[in-house]
C-alpha cells in the first residue's frame, strides 16, 4: 500500500507508528534512541522482530492445538499442527502477505475463503467432515510427504 501521492501515510501501521512517534517520551531526554539491549538500532530492530515473530508463532500454535484438541484430542492436535508440510506453510504465509498488503488483497483473500466455506457447505455435512478429518489425519502423520 505505501504512501499516497501527497506522501501522507495511508496504511494503518504508518498512521499508528507516526502517532506513537509524535507522543512525548518523559522517561528519557534522548528521544532519538531506539530501546533495546544494543546501542545499534539495527540490531535492536532485528531482536524485536525475532521476539515478536516467535511470540506470534507460539501463540498461534497454542490456539490451533487447543481448538483441534477439543475435538480430536491433544496428541492428534499436536501432530497435526507440528507436521504441516512446507508447501502448506509457504502457501499460508504467501496468502497472508497478499492479504496484508492492501484492502483489495484482503478482499480477494476474504472472498476466496468465503467461496471455500460455501463450497464446503454445499457438500453434505458428512462428506465435508470426512474430507476435513482425512486432511488432518494426513497432516498429522509424520511419515507423510512434506
Amino acid at each position: 500500500m505505501g504512501f499516497a501521492k501527497d506522501d501522507a501515510p495511508n496504511h494503518l501501521t504508518d498512521v499508528v507508528s507516526d502517532a506513537l512517534t509524535d507522543t512525548e517520551d518523559t522517561r528519557s531526554s534522548h528521544g532519538t534512541e531506539m530501546p533495546g539491549p544494543s546501542p545499534n538500532p539495527a540490531t535492536n530492530l532485528i531482536i524485536h522482530d525475532i521476539v515478536l515473530r516467535s511470540v506470534g508463532r507460539l501463540s498461534r500454535m497454542t490456539v490451533e492445538k487447543a481448538v483441534l484438541g477439543k475435538q480430536y484430542g491433544n496428541s492428534f492436535a499436536k501432530d497435526a499442527v507440528e507436521n504441516r508440510s512446507v508447501v502448506h506453510a509457504l502457501a499460508a504465509y504467501g496468502v497472508t502477505k497478499f492479504a496484508k498488503k492492501s484492502v483489495p488483497g484482503a478482499a480477494v483473500v476474504g472472498a476466496g475463503l468465503l467461496v471455500k466455506v460455501l463450497f464446503d457447505r454445499s457438500q453434505s455435512r458428512r462428506k465435508a467432515r470426512q474430507n476435513g478429518r482425512q486432511a488432518l489425519r494426513k497432516q498429522a502423520d509424520p511419515d507423510s510427504l512434506r
